[in-house]
């Protein structure tokens, strides 16, 4: 028996490929599915089963792909209703992959489909559970995300059953795999590590203890952040479908001359840059706007991309088709090819370039005390900017600034400083802040990270509660 977790850090995502030596299954498996067809092939075993535990909200699954390619079955649990062929399971229904059994748990309080996959080995023995967004490390999955006309509170009730019901009563050496890890909008706060055990769990995490409904119901809807907009259309597209990825490459695979690039853009292509960050500030095609494939891009290119708005790539040489399918990996389908040659070619051209102004903490430093039209955008996010923050700067949080009026704000003549925590989220900011018009800007380097250890630097912290 193996159980191989396949974890995505852009995402915070993980995907499990389960097999026997025969036969195989895969969990929640992402958009991209010819690896786990590839792994099939090299271990000599036939993929059965596709098991889903719930609609994703922040990922585009590939379970319709991997299904064609393979003939494997999908399942979902109960209350699931998906608009194309599946197998929706019944609670505690065991499915049979080679000498392994996959029984189903339907947990509900996440989504309505909410569902855990329990794993006994050839022995019939409990050996792991597949949590889904049910149960984390440290966290369990949010109850806010689009079931249907169900607040979260009913929602939240609906998981504490789940919880007391079937997950605590599990034996406490049962392995958790959870679909997320650290940084995963689907929960609150998940913990740094991506697999644990019941016991642990039951010891540590803060929703596992012994709460009245009431009390549980508080502790898991308070505090939760704004999700990120695209994930109510992500989890549309996992409930209905969607075209096949190899249709997106076929499209998106396009090498563009210059000429072409720039009569697309004409015709209101967006133009996305995903060189590193580091890199792009030295140099970029006119009115790009910069989400490096060297940060959490899937989600960022979610949050600030409209899902059906075209697209035309500048990228790294030979990194425009994981470019095409990070994108894909969010629901970004509408990308119409790349630069051939990439900025190198543009430049070489002649072509009109534009780039931003980097500044170190130090220099930044300098500039504060004699710079009276300073603007500091400070783009991290509120609870980030409550904990400490520059004095007199502003925060206007990364998500905001698809808006125009927000960046209306900002002075025409102010001399604008962005900058984040540790400077990838700030090169993103400057590049849309340019395409609005505004140009008088500078990213400082390292963010607030390497900010907060100048000196001369004024800080502003949290007033300690008495």
């Amino acid at each position: 028996m193996e159980v191989k977790q396949l974890y995505t850090s852009c995402l915070s995502e993980a995907a499990y490929f389960i097999n026997d030596g025969t036969e195989a299954a895969v969990i929640d498996p992402l958009r991209d599915v010819d690896s786990y067809i590839e792994m099939a092939r090299e271990k000599g075993v036939t993929i059965k089963y596709i098991f889903e535990t719930h609609f994703h909200a922040d990922f585009v699954s590939g379970h319709i792909d991997l299904a064609q390619k393979t003939g494997a079955e999908i399942i979902y649990g109960p209350d699931a209703k998906p608009g194309y062929k599946v197998t929706i399971a019944k609670d505690g229904q065991v499915f049979k992959i080679g000498s392994l059994e996959m029984k189903v748990l339907h947990t509900p309080g996440h989504t309505l489909e909410s569902t855990c996959y329990l794993l006994n080995d050839d022995k019939g023995q409990p050996y792991c559970i597949f949590t889904g967004d049910t149960l984390f490390v440290g966290d369990v999955g949010r109850p806010d995300l689009f079931s249907g006309n169900m607040s979260k509170e009913e929602l939240a009730s609906m998981m504490y059953d789940s919880l007391n019901n079937k997950i605590k009563t599990l034996p406490d050496h049962l392995i958790v795999y959870p679909a997320h890890g650290p940084g995963s909008s689907c929960g609150k706060a998940l913990g740094p590590e991506t697999f644990s055990t019941i016991g642990v769990q039951k010891a540590s995490n803060y929703a596992l203890q012994d709460y009245t409904r009431e009390q549980f119901i508080e502790a898991v809807t308070t505090g939760l952040n704004t999700p990120p907009a695209y994930f109510p259309l992500n989890a549309k597209i996992n409930r209905e479908g969607y075209q096949s990825i190899d249709e997106v490459y076929g499209k998106g695979m396009t090498a563009l001359s210059i000429a072409e690039f720039k009569e697309k853009a004409k015709e209101n292509a967006w133009i996305l840059d995903t060189r590193p960050s580091t890199t792009f500030t030295q140099g970029f095609v006119p009115d790009s706007i910069s989400i490096g494939l060297d940060g959490r891009f899937a989600e960022w290119a979610g949050t600030l991309l409209p899902l059906t708005q075209p697209l035309i790539l500048v990228t790294e040489a030979g990194k425009e088709k994981e470019s095409i399918t990070r994108l894909a990996r969010v629901g970004i389908d509408n990308i119409l090819g790349y630069l051939n040659g990439g900025f190198e070619a543009w430049q070489t051209a002649g072509e009109k370039i534009d780039l931003i102004i980097d500044v170190d903490p130090d220099e930044f430093a300098l500039d504060i005390p004699h710079d009276d039209k300073m603007e500091i955008i400070d783009v991290r996010k509120p609870g980030e900017f409550e904990a400490g923050h520059v004095q007199g700067a502003i925060n206007k949080p990364l998500d905001s600034l698809t808006d125009p009026l927000n960046v209306a704000t900002i002075p025409d003549d102010a001399n604008v400083y962005v900058h984040c925590a540790g400077g990838y989220r700030s090169v993103i900011a400057a590049s849309l802040i340019k395409r609005q018009g505004l140009h008088n800007l500078r990213n400082v380097t390292g963010g607030y990270g390497k900010i907060k250890l100048e000196k001369g630097i004024k800080i502003v912290m949290p007033e300690k509660a008495n």
